[in-house]
């Protein structure tokens, strides 16, 4: 349960990358509804992960967390803000997300 949750804190820290990308794009109220959008999700991840933490290790966690958030932000600049998809930023997404992967299986 406590790693669906982890992951699920993982999804709300790109959301809060996400707002912040949409709101440095916009101007006026909208701008400051992307901020709102972004101290919400930042809240429900902070919220999230240390429930998490409660009975995982924090070190793994926490490495988790960030990496979800890492792959997903540079998933949403790629498909969302039109960032470059080199061939680089793909490869060592890929190394990441297998290192998440890894952190799972060796953990207790």
């Amino acid at each position: 349960m406590n790693w669906a949750l982890l992951i699920i804190a993982g999804l709300f820290e790109v959301a809060f990358a996400f707002c912040l990308g949409k709101a440095k794009e916009t101007t006026g109220n909208e701008m400051y509804l992307w901020y709102v959008g972004f101290l919400v999700a930042l809240a429900i991840s902070m919220i999230l992960l240390v429930k998490a933490t409660q009975t995982l290790p924090i070190g793994t966690a926490y490495a988790v967390w960030t990496g979800i958030g890492a792959v997903g932000t540079v998933l949403v600049g790629i498909f969302v803000f039109k960032e470059p998809a080199t061939f680089l930023r793909i490869l060592f997404i890929t190394t990441l997300i297998g290192s998440i992967i890894g952190l799972k299986i060796v953990s207790h």
